[in-house]
């Protein structure tokens, strides 16, 4: 487990740089998702202020795919990142879920063209939860705002070849 995020990076893109993040939430482990949510918004709102981020909550971490499929297909959408937390049960359907989602997600930024910022989460219990979820220290929804806001600027670079 990394025990430190990825530096934030500069502020992204020209003076006047808009960018579209869409975000996808699973609403199952609600308090964790949130604290996903809510730490990426912020690093989000730090490193591109004005980037409009369009949220869409689906039930579970099954879900995501589906949707994150139709918004890496709307032209504006500059980036996509998928939130969701899985915490392992006595049976295999969380890995099973956990590793569908994943192959799932590659799929559509591959298949689309938009990156797709993986962030759901398959863990063990809810106390790896509390760490990745609600505290600041390795908060993996800071995390994946910044490397949605990295990647809407690469891809903006080739956008401009």
């Amino acid at each position: 487990m990394a025990s430190i995020l990825p530096s934030r990076p500069r502020q992204i893109g020209p003076i006047g740089t808009r960018r579209t993040v869409g975000i996808v939430a699973s609403q199952f482990h609600q308090e964790f998702v949130k604290g996903l949510v809510d730490h990426a918004r912020a690093e989000i709102e730090a490193i591109g202020p004005g980037t409009t981020v369009r949220l869409v909550e689906v039930p579970g971490a099954f879900e995501i795919p589906l949707v994150v499929s139709r918004l890496a297909l709307i032209e504006e959408i500059d980036v996509v990142i998928a939130l969701g937390v899985i915490i392992e049960g006595e049976t295999a359907h969380a890995a099973l879920v956990g590793h569908t989602v994943t192959e799932a997600l590659m799929r559509i930024m591959l298949n689309t063209g938009t990156p797709v910022i993986h962030e759901v989460l398959l863990l063990a219990n809810e106390a790896q939860a509390r760490v990745r979820c609600l505290e600041d220290e390795i908060n993996r929804g800071t995390e994946a705002a910044r490397v949605a806001m990295r990647m809407a600027a690469v891809m903006s670079d080739f956008a401009a070849r």
